[in-house]
């Protein structure tokens, strides 16, 4: 899967007026923090599962099924090789308990779904967005028990329930059960499906937008541990990934895909995950806003060093 850095860039900066956009309608005021939470919720469990569900082709094809387990196996090594590396890194050693593991967090989990879905959707069409259906099976997976776990330190049964009701791995489940049998919906179904999912990538933007919108940039600039678990995250994850499945012999589709993934800033999910299980929620936020700050810089450049040039 070649990737042109002029057409890569030009749909960038398609993004990034959409993220002004968004960061405007917050200094405006024109959206609200209870606004911004019901777009998220939205996204996780309404428009996210059905951009998802369509990315399915509609007839089955071996190279398709190929490509989204190939995806899928990809995801499931990289999420295990970043889970291993983030202890060895953020150790109790050298972070002596100062946001260890919203750091360890921030490492392993980047925004795949906010993010990563515009990103690929726009850069690779249809095509790419197969093996991210199956990397996003492994991501949601690794997210919903070990990111929650980071937290509890602890197992529970709600853990497990949350992976298996989690929308967005259902509507890859069904999506990729649909494809394998060539089971179709009838055809004012799927387009509402599909006009459903494609409000996935503008609201989404704009919500990162937003939130980009309540920071105070002056101070963020002096957290300097901050900056550096950021730096560490999109410089360390992208290059992982990128030699890791290609010397493991990925198709390119899937290193591609995974490597900008990988590329991206950390979830916005981990302020939501501080704040709920006990974590340094303000802290957290911050690290969120200055990894997406950093990331406008060093994804061109990862993208560039590894898949371009």
């Amino acid at each position: 899967m070649q990737i042109n850095l002029i057409d890569f860039y030009s749909r960038l900066g398609t993004i990034v007026l959409i993220l002004a956009l968004g960061f405007v309608l917050g200094r405006k005021k024109l959206i609200s923090t209870k606004t911004n939470q019901d777009l998220v919720n939205l996204l996780l469990t309404v428009f996210m599962p059905a951009s998802l569900f369509a990315a399915f082709p509609a007839t089955y094809d071996d190279e398709t099924s190929h490509l989204f387990f190939a995806g899928l196996a990809g995801g499931t090594i990289v999420m295990f090789a970043l889970i291993f590396l983030s202890r060895l890194i953020f150790s109790k050693g050298l972070y002596k308990g100062e946001i260890r593991f919203e750091s360890q967090f921030a490492f392993i989990f980047n925004n795949a779904t906010f993010l990563g879905y515009p990103i690929i959707a726009s850069t690779f069409g249809e095509h790419g967005l197969v093996p991210y259906c199956g990397f996003i099976i492994a991501f949601n997976i690794a997210l919903f028990s070990y990111g929650v776990y980071l937290f509890e330190r602890k197992l529970t049964p709600k853990l497990f329930l949350g992976i298996v009701k989690n929308p967005n791995i259902l509507a890859v489940v069904f999506g990729m059960l649909f494809f394998l049998s060539g089971i179709k919906l009838p055809s004012f179904v799927s387009e509402a499906v599909q006009f459903t999912g494609n409000a996935t990538t503008a609201l989404s933007i704009i919500c990162i937008g937003f939130m980009l919108s309540r920071a105070d940039f002056r101070q963020l600039m002096k957290r300097w541990r901050l900056i550096l678990t950021a730096t560490i995250q999109l410089v360390v994850g992208p290059l992982v990934t990128y030699f890791l499945l290609s010397i493991l012999r990925f198709p390119n589709e899937v290193i591609a895909v995974c490597t900008i993934i990988q590329a991206l800033p950390t979830a916005t999910s981990l302020g939501l995950f501080a704040a709920k299980y006990g974590g340094n929620d303000i802290e957290s936020s911050e690290l969120v806003t200055i990894s997406t700050v950093l990331s406008m810089v060093s994804m061109p450049i990862m993208i560039g060093l590894l898949l371009v040039w």
